[in-house]
């Protein structure tokens, strides 16, 4: 009887150390690190363009432009993943 109830144990200790894994593991992909990491990167490449020195024939302009949008999207997909 004795083994039975150390199975019994061990089975459960492991049943608990995979449930607590799992429940991790949302609460890491809840706080969405990889797109609060794209934001602050894309944040950063915004504050080095406007410091660039001339417009590139337009191209600084519209990378700006660009990258404004991806903040954007980015924001919205942090937004839709909260929910």
């Amino acid at each position: 009887m004795r083994l039975s109830f150390s199975r019994a144990s061990v089975l459960a200790f492991v049943f608990a150390l995979i449930l607590g894994a799992v429940a991790g593991g949302v609460a890491v992909a809840a706080s969405q690190v990889h797109m609060r990491n794209a934001r602050t990167d894309l944040q950063s490449a915004l504050q080095q363009l406007n410091v660039a020195n001339s417009d590139k024939a337009g191209h600084r302009v519209n990378a700006i432009k660009l990258v404004n949008q991806a903040i954007n999207e980015v924001n919205l997909g942090i937004a839709a993943g909260a929910q």
